[in-house]
């Protein structure tokens, strides 16, 4: 038995970027800071480090993601670590690992609009009031694709 899940609660460090394969699936590509803040127990010194994940969302989920989310913004992400490779254009074998995330929650709201509370609605926010709080979805992923679909 084995056991491959992430669970992440980070803000987005770069804006989402929406590609589609040649069949035609979404995938949606963007990074996601955690920190982790500690005290020097001799020092007494804070300290702070940050890790930056890179997340891959595939299907509806990852048009919703481009849609709503935005560099800044908090997000629960849950998924599973892979790992693939491919040639570069100098023929050398290249690798990244990534974050597939089967399960997307939005949180909080636009995070240059100021303070707010968190909203579960499912209503969409008006496009032309971007200081209005963003909805927080809940969205699982239904669709499995292989590694061959990835256009990059």
């Amino acid at each position: 038995m084995s056991v491959n899940k992430v669970t992440l609660l980070g803000r987005l460090g770069t804006e989402p970027e929406l590609r589609y394969t040649p069949n035609g699936s979404a995938v949606c590509n963007f990074s996601v800071a955690t920190s982790e803040n500690w005290t020097d127990k001799n020092t007494g010194q804070k300290n702070e480090k940050t890790e930056w994940h890179r997340i891959v969302v595939w299907g509806k989920q990852a048009e919703l993601c481009n849609q709503y989310l935005s560099k800044g913004r908090q997000a629960y992400l849950e998924g599973k670590l892979q790992t693939r490779q491919w040639e570069d254009k100098d023929g050398n074998k290249r690798y990244t690992t990534e974050i597939v995330c089967n399960q997307v929650q939005f949180l909080g709201g636009n995070p240059n609009a100021g303070t707010g509370a968190n909203t579960n609605t499912s209503s969409q926010p008006a496009a032309n009031n971007p200081s209005q709080e963003m909805p927080s979805y809940d969205i699982k992923a239904d669709d499995s694709f292989a590694s061959d679909d990835i256009p990059f």
